[in-house]
């Protein structure tokens, strides 16, 4: 998966800072210079503000009914802006995250506006049916067909809606991305 989220990336092109001294010979990274990277590679990822992602950090610590990098990976997979991402309703996450502040969403039938919502298992995600005439959504149908959501969620690629059906899996995330890093980042 790239930074970006697309293929063509200026991470991956250049893996070096900008600048004139970009590619000059630098020192290995410190621990914590790791670990804030990790950190803010993910947070950046979810375009998340840093107070939001240390509170679902802190919580998925906290808590003892799964592991640690499980309880992140579900809380910030499982966020509503996540979840219109990953249905394909939008492109990216940031445009999932204007969908759902701009109303065109509903959970359960009701209208919900909070981007940080967090859908349950069995939560059906549509877009509203008068949301769903206008020009944002006129090529939705097509780019739906070539589409296939992740396996915990179940799309209805007719009548733009979606279910989750199962916790995301965190096992692709946790080769991705080091959370037992984060983890001991945020543990200091």
């Amino acid at each position: 998966m790239s930074v970006c989220g697309r293929e063509k990336c200026a991470f991956k092109r250049k893996p070096y800072p900008p600048g004139v001294h970009g590619k000059a010979f630098r020192r290995g990274l410190s621990e914590f210079g790791a670990e804030l990277k990790d950190k803010q590679r993910v947070k950046f990822l979810y375009g998340l503000r840093e107070r939001q992602f240390e509170n679902y950090v802190l919580s998925a610590i906290a808590q003892s009914a799964m592991p640690t990098d499980e309880a992140i990976v579900a809380k910030l997979e499982m966020r509503l802006d996540n979840v219109v991402y990953r249905l394909g309703f939008a492109k990216t996450r940031a445009a999932a995250r204007q969908l759902v502040n701009h109303g065109h969403i509903t959970v359960n039938g009701k209208r919900v506006n909070a981007p940080s919502y967090q859908t349950k298992i069995g939560d059906e995600i549509r877009v509203k049916q008068s949301s769903a005439q206008k020009a944002l959504f006129a090529d939705l149908s097509t780019t739906l067909k070539k589409y296939s959501a992740p396996a915990w969620l179940e799309l209805n690629k007719t009548d733009f809606s979606g279910k989750a059906v199962a916790r995301p899996p965190a096992g692709d995330f946790i080769k991705s991305y080091n959370l037992s890093s984060i983890v001991e980042y945020y543990s200091r």
